[in-house]
């Protein structure tokens, strides 16, 4: 209907405006109170709006990257445990070692014994490879010296940790005996004195510092990825409150506006009634 084909009184007219404010600020409030925000587009607060949909962009890709630093802390773990596992069998490299040195002042049946002991020695070689070729978890293992593995703490990809592997094997840690096509091939006469038995001793123990050192690295590098986790998690919360300090509505203040809204329409509806009475006072002079 167009403005002005039906003629309101003065006081009517300022009503009806009223009531109709009245009427867009409780559709607001609604909306407020139904989502908990006061800011639910851009024509409501576009300064707001926007800064807070930027925060919320940003802890969502930074959430991203949390996965894959847990799977980087996963792989570095599983590293770790290696070098544990590792570092036993070397351990039992050496006990071997031992019953050769008791196996030199048997002199009736020395060669029995060494010949045994240069067995076992070679047999946890043998598995000493393996498990260095068990130690992946999803497809990476830092007991390799060609893996690289980098793991970014940004969404611009401007802080990171580039870790590299060392190669675990007995050959790769220059232990005596291991070489790679063999798995390790000492034989009777390599333990047959206590000069060649000190010789692969020295192996071991040279093997053992590197392990000592890799596992200091891989340390390191936990302590950074878990801290660099524990960051991320508390930045992303930081966005997140940033964003609600910007949107969210306080819905004891909407109930309240809610409340006297309410009050104000029923005023507005018995003050139009009132202003009415005027023009209905016309129809008293026909009854």
């Amino acid at each position: 209907m167009a403005i002005g084909d039906v003629s309101l009184t003065g006081a009517m007219r300022s009503n009806l405006v009223s009531l109709q404010q009245t009427a867009t600020l409780m559709g607001q409030t609604q909306e407020r109170l139904s989502t908990g925000k006061r800011v639910n587009s851009a024509l409501d607060n576009p300064a707001n709006f926007f800064a807070a949909r930027e925060h919320t962009q940003r802890a969502n890709l930074l959430n991203g990257l949390k996965d894959s630093i847990g799977e980087a802390i996963q792989t570095v773990k599983a590293a770790d445990k290696s070098v544990t596992a590792i570092t036993k069998m070397i351990e039992g490299l050496r006990g071997q070692l031992s019953q050769a040195r008791t196996a030199l002042g048997n002199t009736q049946s020395s060669g029995t014994l060494l010949s045994g002991v240069a067995s076992g020695y070679n047999e946890m070689i043998r598995q000493l490879n393996n498990l260095q070729q068990d130690s992946n978890y999803n497809g990476i293992t830092f007991l390799a010296s060609a893996t690289v593995l980098t793991v970014n703490f940004n969404e611009t990809s401007t802080t990171k940790l580039v870790m590299s592997g060392f190669d675990g094997t007995a050959s790769g840690l220059g232990i005596s005996g291991g070489t790679v096509s063999g798995y390790g091939s000492i034989t009777v006469g390599d333990i047959a004195s206590t000069s060649g038995i000190d010789g692969i001793e020295t192996s071991l123990n040279a093997a053992l510092a590197t392990l000592r050192k890799e596992s200091s690295t891989l340390s390191n590098n936990l302590t950074i990825l878990s801290v660099r986790q524990s960051f991320i998690t508390d930045m992303v919360n930081t966005l997140a409150e940033g964003s609600d300090n910007l949107t969210l509505a306080d819905t004891n203040e909407e109930g309240a506006n809610m409340l006297m809204l309410q009050t104000r329409q029923q005023l507005g509806t018995t003050s139009l009634s009132l202003a009415s009475q005027a023009a209905q006072s016309v129809l008293r002079l026909f009854g």
